[in-house]
């Protein structure tokens, strides 16, 4: 599984990397066929809005991209609830595989 993570108008910290990578890996547990994925982390300016970290998580199975989109107050937040909601859609395209 190839991993990409990429930090977009600021420089990631090598904890907040270390992080995410150790988290996806855990996608693997729920689908052994994951070609790769695909993290992006945005940090926004506009308007002083409040929710500006961005994540993007893009991951590629055969036949299938998975997407989810998250924003708050700081990266990992917004990483939580995009992975947890790649390991719903991940869960249940193998109940349609299944079914």
């Amino acid at each position: 599984m190839n991993v990409q993570i990429q930090a977009v108008h600021f420089d990631a910290d090598q904890k907040l990397i270390d992080h995410i990578e150790k988290k996806v890996e855990k996608f693997k547990t729920f689908h052994e066929k994951i070609i790769d994925v695909e993290v992006s982390l945005i940090l926004e300016h506009v308007n002083e809005k409040l929710n500006d970290k961005v994540v993007h998580i893009k991951v590629n199975i055969p036949k299938i991209s998975l997407f989810a989109k998250n924003e708050s107050k700081v990266f990992e937040e917004s990483f939580e609830y995009a992975f947890d909601s790649i390991v719903a859609q991940i869960k249940k395209h193998k109940e349609k595989l299944i079914a």
